[in-house]
Parts: C-alpha cells; sequence; structure tokens
C-alpha cells in the first residue's frame, strides 16, 4: 500500500512560505515538490478554506500564511487535508460471520482508534512554531548560527 505523504509535504511547504517574504506561486511549491501546480493549488485550497494560506492574485501574487507558526497545529494541517488515513493497517471482511474475525476485527479495530486519538493529541499539542525551532536548531548545528532563509530548491 502506498503511504500518504501529503501532511509531511504540507507542513514541509508551509515551513518554508514562513522563511520567505513574500507570497509564494503554485508553480514554486511544484517545483520545490516535485509536482504539478494543478495539484499544489488544490492541496493549497483546503488549507486557505481553513483559514490557515491566503491567495494573492495578480503578478507578484501566490500563496502567503494566514496565521503565525504558534497558530498552527499539526492537526489543523491535518484536517484540512481531509483527514487521510494514519495507518495502513484495515480489518478483514472476507468472513464476516467468522467469530474469529469477528474478534480479530474488534480487538484490532479498539487497538486503532486508541492509537489513532492519542496520534492526534499529539498532533494537537504541536505547533508549526515547534518544528520551525526544530529546524533552526538542526541549522545551527549544521550550518551554525545563521540559517538560510527562502527557497533555494532544497527540500
Amino acid at each position: 500500500m502506498r503511504s500518504d505523504n501529503r501532511l509531511s509535504r504540507m507542513l514541509h511547504v508551509l515551513l518554508h512560505m514562513a522563511q520567505h517574504d513574500g507570497p509564494v506561486t503554485s508553480d514554486v511549491i511544484a517545483h520545490m515538490l516535485g509536482t504539478n501546480p494543478v495539484v499544489v493549488r488544490r492541496t493549497m485550497a483546503g488549507l486557505r478554506d481553513e483559514g490557515y494560506v491566503r491567495s494573492e492574485k495578480g503578478h507578484g501574487g501566490g500563496w502567503v500564511l494566514a496565521r503565525k507558526l504558534e497558530q498552527i497545529s499539526l492537526f489543523d494541517v491535518y484536517r484540512a487535508l481531509g483527514e487521510p488515513p494514519v495507518f495502513a493497517l484495515g480489518l478483514s471482511d472476507d468472513h464476516p460471520h467468522c467469530l474469529v474475525e469477528q474478534a480479530v476485527n474488534a480487538g484490532l479495530e479498539d487497538a486503532l482508534r486508541d492509537a489513532r486519538a492519542l496520534l492526534m493529541q499529539r498532533f494537537a499539542k504541536l505547533t508549526l512554531a515547534d518544528v520551525a525551532s526544530d529546524v533552526e536548531h538542526r541549522a545551527t548545528i549544521h550550518l551554525g548560527p545563521i540559517a538560510p532563509r527562502g527557497f533555494d530548491g532544497e527540500t
């Protein structure tokens, strides 16, 4: 099963946007992610609808953050992306009348529900500012006290 990396990719984009002065076009974001600008616009639309980004039209326009990093949690972005599945595990429904399958599914369903709830609690506590702080820490370790800003093609 293919993993859904939209959350990771959008968090990446939002953190780059925070470092960039001014709007960032869908073309620039698409180039950074190795995808099509239409995909970027479609994905960013969910974030825009929730008030995390806004689009500026016209020459020099593009996407900008509509809130401070401290005001956006990982859970917020996850929800804006349509709450994609967090686990690749699924329940079997090949033999719905089998008591063993029913018991296995019940146990798995309870465990997966609890694990998802715990993950969502963690997502809700972790803000983009927290992740940005980690980026700064890593940049200091690798590059010294001054971190690069903006889009440099590195993802």
